[in-house]
């Protein structure tokens, strides 16, 4: 059978046609859906370059027609289909992304998307102070995931997010904030200076069941009298309360269930922690406050503000922070007349005093799977982590006593 030729003299391939109408190259394939599709160019070896990427991408098992699809097409396909997100992780993930991702590159399509482009947009992100880079991992990893749907299902061979945000990370020398838990003295000033400031006074049980705890904010803000047992001298975390403020939705509580088995716990009640509770519903009984709000059916919240409503995680952060500005003041003050150096409380929020608790009971309790359960941490290397840092000074003071009680010295 005699081959086609264009009008050189060439012998065109299988699915190649030379239009003399407009001298244009054409080439026809079958995609696996049984839809034929068509390409064209100005020259042949342009055609035969689209050809050779389209039968590359066709062994590979990639979907050409549908590369079509926008990364905002393939979202919605994400939130469609995506489950085992907790109800408020993936309402944020949403709101992050039509906050931020869809009228930005959302409607790009996929086939278009590079490396580089992802970068690009993260820098743009934080050179225009829209968001921290801490934050833009919120961004990170709904794309990721976004992405990886689009990888799994052939649209694209590679997920253009993989190793971008480390590289921004790298590139603006940014460190992962780490948490220090309050010194001994540093938590008992900051405790007395409630006691004893009559404006800060009701702040006082609510921090010393936190520091009593190791409680998470949205574990504190969410415990119900129901979850405390006074005669087994338990609490059983079970719930979370979590605060959204989205500029679209507005604000608004969930609740929801810890994020993973190890979060849902019993936590034995300290002494000072019963005294704490105890304190906390004299006072609500005293000023004839009663909860006013419910969340799928739950309405018995321990932590109240003078509204009967759970108390709002930045207004407990907010709370943290007059008072340790009030201390300091007064610290300062005081300071200075004693003719000594001040004792002033650093900068922290609800998360140094999880970190606190844990500090302590990793000086007094040497059982990792102890601290690990009560802690609710998934991952032992995070209990482990903690208790290298705070035995770190106890090593030091040790080795400090042991000075010429070795028999070493010659």
């Amino acid at each position: 059978m005699q081959r086609r030729k264009d009008n050189k003299g060439r012998v065109l391939k299988d699915g190649e046609v030379y239009r003399k109408s407009d001298g244009l190259y054409m080439y026809r394939w079958t995609a696996k859906n049984g839809k034929r599709h068509t390409i064209y160019d100005a020259t042949l070896e342009g055609l035969r370059e689209k050809e050779e990427k389209i039968q590359h991408d066709l062994a590979e098992g990639i979907r050409m027609p549908e590369c079509n699809l926008t990364l905002n097409d393939l979202f919605e396909l994400w939130r469609k289909n995506k489950v085992g997100l907790k109800e408020h992780t993936f309402a944020n993930y949403v709101y992050m992304y039509n906050r931020f991702v869809r009228d930005e590159i959302g409607m790009m399509k996929l086939k278009d998307i590079r490396k580089s482009d992802i970068r690009s947009y993260y820098n743009g992100i934080v050179r225009n102070g829209k968001m921290a880079l801490n934050t833009l991992e919120t961004i990170q990893n709904v794309l990721h995931q976004v992405f990886a749907v689009a990888v799994d299902d052939e649209y694209i061979r590679v997920n253009p997010t993989d190793g971008v945000l480390t590289a921004i990370k790298a590139a603006h020398q940014y460190e992962t904030p780490k948490r220090h838990a309050l010194t001994l003295p540093q938590q008992q000033a900051f405790l007395s200076f409630i006691k004893k400031t009559p404006k800060f006074q009701h702040w006082l049980p609510m921090f010393t069941f936190m520091l009593g705890t190791g409680c998470r904010i949205s574990e504190t803000v969410g415990l119900c009298w129901g979850d405390i047992d006074f005669e087994s001298g338990f609490i059983t975390i079970q719930h979370n309360l979590v605060y959204h403020d989205h500029e679209v939705g507005g604000c608004y509580f969930t609740m929801s269930t810890p994020k993973t088995a190890a979060g849902k716990r019993a936590i034995p009640i300290l002494p000072e922690v019963r005294k704490a509770l105890e304190q906390e519903r004299a006072n609500q009984q005293e000023l004839e406050l009663v909860c006013e709000y419910e969340i799928d059916g739950i309405s018995d919240f321990v932590f109240l503000n003078r509204f009967g409503q759970p108390q709002n995680p930045q207004t407990v952060n907010r709370a943290i922070k007059r008072i340790s500005v009030a201390y300091n003041e007064a610290e300062l003050e005081k300071a200075e007349k004693e003719k000594r150096e001040p004792q002033l409380l650093p900068p922290f929020s609800c998360h140094n005093l999880r970190h606190t608790f844990c500090t302590r009971l990793c000086e007094n309790e040497t059982n990792l799977k102890i601290i690990q359960d009560i802690m609710g941490h998934r991952d032992i290397s995070t209990t482990m982590e903690i208790y290298a840092e705070a035995t770190k000074e106890a090593k030091a003071h040790s080795f400090a006593n042991l000075n010429g009680k070795l028999g070493i010295s010659v």
